[in-house]
């Protein structure tokens, strides 16, 4: 049986409650539903059973990982909040995930934008009507969540609804997964908006620039996306340029240039004065700003390479995974190390990388160990192995609900924040599965040592797995960049 969630970010536009109350009139319901906003949390009802998520308003590519992270189905089906869905949209889309072949990692739904009938659209209106022809629009559009743990998810770098959808769809393709089209379809109203809003949407300028730096000069063909007007705006900036030296030559090629985009945005719209007054404003203004956004684009994203990029630290489980484990242990005379262990993390600080433990110890919480026991262990780990950059543990017992106890994502994020590393770019490396859940919803890459403890599903379910601690650390340095 095919098992699917909804996830919507948000920054809390009213048509997300529209959204909402199609959804909760499907005839087919998703397993679940996540609203992750990325403002705060919606005010207002939630018509159907949404588990509400926070992201912290970082962009919706972070806000639709911590989605999919948080979903445990086997698809995954990505809404704008500014989207109606068809009286059908449940039964087409169950139609086209039942067509889809192992190799299908996605399938876009149709978008339709309403357009006016006893007028030509304006320009807004015409930008808007694009997402009709785009490629692999998140607007709609399904993946499933292995195909999205293959590629580690959206490139959070992206931190605007603009180009993270095309680029998924690249790295997904490189992956060897393939894309499609379904029969289902949203209908995508065109937002109100004001009059400087072509200019503001020339932000994504910036995001081009990040584009370029992965991929270089071709990447609008690799990623499917239209050419765009940038030499033009840059062509006119120079003549800007050019006229502060030579005023005649630059001024006479300035006015052209923009006349010229005025023009072309006037003529196929509604030619009404408030129109030809907005383009006329805005083509003025909009070159400048497209031009500043690139370069400062570029400059903020000289030298990136592809999403999540090399590895930059380690975090290491305790029990079982750098040492034996002794239950509820307070002994520092019974550590004992796992074999490789202190060579393992000999290598990767020899590579540069920053290492650190995430540790469950609920013997403290449960009343069977102190602190200060526990302290006394790590200190023994630490002149056997040597110092570790970070130590995070969760004293707690599992009964307290707490947010640090893996399987939950504290103690990653903690990790990630005191070694000054994002955690897309950590590998965690533990037993079992607790130790990886950990490491996926705080987005960071995991690794599988099984032992005796470790039971078959776990090591059947896990993304990546090693037969010991010297081959996790031999997966680890490829990714970083390092080698062996």
């Amino acid at each position: 049986m095919t098992t699917w969630s909804v996830v919507i970010p948000t920054v809390g536009r009213q048509g997300l409650f529209d959204l909402l109350d199609d959804l909760a009139g499907q005839v087919h319901q998703p397993d679940a539903i996540y609203v992750v906003d990325d403002r705060r949390e919606p005010e207002g009802r939630l018509p159907v059973d949404a588990t509400i998520l926070t992201a912290g308003g970082h962009g919706p590519a972070r806000a639709r990982n911590l989605g999919w992270r948080a979903a445990g189905t086997e698809w995954i089906a990505f809404l704008d909040d500014d989207v109606r869905l068809s009286g059908t949209w449940s039964e087409d889309l169950l139609a086209d995930l039942a067509s889809a072949a192992p190799s299908t990692a996605g399938i876009q739904g149709a978008i339709v934008v309403p357009r006016p009938t006893d007028r030509p659209g304006t320009d807004w209106e015409r930008s808007t009507a694009g997402l009709e022809t785009a490629r692999w629009a998140t607007a709609d559009m399904a993946y499933r969540r292995q195909a999205l743990q293959d590629v580690d998810g959206f490139d959070e770098r992206f931190p605007r609804a603009y180009r993270e959808d095309a680029e998924l769809a690249l790295r997904v393709r490189r992956a060897g997964w393939i894309l499609t089209r379904g029969g289902r379809y949203v209908i995508h109203p065109v937002r109100r908006e004001g009059f400087w809003v072509s200019v503001r949407v020339q932000r994504g300028n910036a995001d081009d620039a990040l584009l370029r730096a992965i991929y270089g000069r071709h990447w609008r063909r690799l990623a499917e996306c239209p050419p765009g007007r940038f030499k033009a705006h840059l062509a006119a900036v120079g003549a800007a340029v050019l006229a502060t030296k030579y005023r005649r030559l630059g001024a006479v090629a300035w006015l052209g240039l923009t006349l010229e985009f005025i023009a072309r945005r006037i003529v196929p719209g509604p030619r009404s004065p408030d129109e030809i007054a907005r383009m006329t404003v805005t083509s003025v203004v909009l070159p400048f700003a497209a031009v500043w956004h690139r370069l400062s684009g570029m400059w903020r994203h000289r030298g990136s390479t592809a999403w999540p990029g090399p590895v930059r630290a380690v975090l290491f489980d305790r029990d079982g995974t750098l040492v034996e484990d002794v239950p509820y242990n307070g002994d520092p005379e019974r550590v004992e190390l796992v074999r490789h262990a202190r060579e393992s993390v000999e290598r990767l600080r020899t590579a540069g990388l920053q290492v650190g433990v995430v540790t469950n110890q609920s013997g403290i919480g449960r009343g069977l160990l102190t602190a200060e026991q526990v302290a006394d262990v790590n200190r023994r780990i630490d002149d056997l192995i040597g110092p570790f950059q970070t130590w995070q543990v969760c004293p707690h017992a599992p009964a307290d609900g707490c947010a640090c106890r893996k399987p939950a994502a504290g103690l990653v994020l903690s990790a990630a924040a005191e070694l000054g590393v994002p955690p897309r770019q950590i590998v965690v490396i533990g037993d079992i599965a607790a130790d990886l859940a950990a490491a996926e919803a705080a987005g960071a890459r995991s690794v599988l040592v099984p032992n005796r403890q470790t039971r078959a599903d776990e090591i059947l379910e896990a993304r990546t797995t090693a037969p010991d601690l010297a081959a996790a650390v031999d997966h680890v340095l490829a990714a970083s960049g390092a080698g062996r």
